[in-house]
């Protein structure tokens, strides 16, 4: 797949998603009914349904908003540089976040797709320092500056927002940047390793003793 090919087809899916909780919000204003009680509720089978639904549910516009952007920008990150395992760490992060929240969450409804957010910067971050590929290491520098703020929000300073679905997102991330960090894009070889593994083996090819012969 060409660069240009590579770069509108890693647009699709991150584009479909921003449509859709665009699309839930503007249903939810129309409907004059609010969506919050399909959030995640820990603890109870009933929010069990939540992890499904819940990144999908804003409380307001400014929520919305704040989550669009990051949510785009990162979620295209990670398809254009993993497309191989793309869908596996959207949906893998989408799931087994929501789950860990309706394990250790408070009592409240956990929406917002911020859990996401979490979980996408946290694995650009760490794969690209575990690769140490420049590609990639660039994209966690710019996470760093973009979102470096995220840091603060796996604290409970504030008690209307679910600290909890960032803290797992920030950790299964991490968890998935060492899990696939054999898969994905490689460390590119620059030229002058290469010359100095020529090097080595031809040192190991002169330092090589022919094999005994018995007469």
């Amino acid at each position: 797949m060409d660069e240009k090919k590579k770069f509108y087809h890693s647009l699709i899916f991150p584009s479909f998603f921003i449509f859709l909780i665009w699309f839930i919000k503007l249903t939810e204003i129309g409907l004059d009914t609010s969506f919050v009680k399909f959030g995640v509720f820990p603890q109870k089978m009933a929010g069990l349904a939540g992890i499904l639904t819940s990144p999908l549910i804003h409380a307001d516009f400014k929520h919305l908003a704040d989550n669009t952007v990051p949510v785009f920008l990162l979620s295209f990150a990670i398809f254009y540089f993993y497309r191989e395992i793309a869908y596996k760490i959207f949906f893998i992060i989408y799931f087994v976040s929501g789950l860990l929240v309706w394990f250790a969450g408070r009592e409240a409804y956990h929406i917002g797709a911020s859990g996401l957010v979490y979980g996408f910067a946290s694995f650009l971050f760490f794969s690209g320092v575990l690769r140490k590929n420049m590609n990639l290491l660039a994209i966690s520098l710019l996470v760093i500056f973009l979102y470096g703020s995220l840091v603060w929000g796996i604290l409970p300073y504030d008690y209307k927002v679910s600290w909890e679905s960032h803290l797992m997102g920030g950790l299964t991330g991490i968890v998935l940047s060492v899990y696939y960090r054999k898969q994905g894009p490689e460390r590119k070889k620059y030229s002058w390793e290469e010359e100095e593994d020529e090097v080595e083996v031809e040192e190991n090819d002169i330092n090589t003793e022919p094999p005994l012969q018995q007469l």
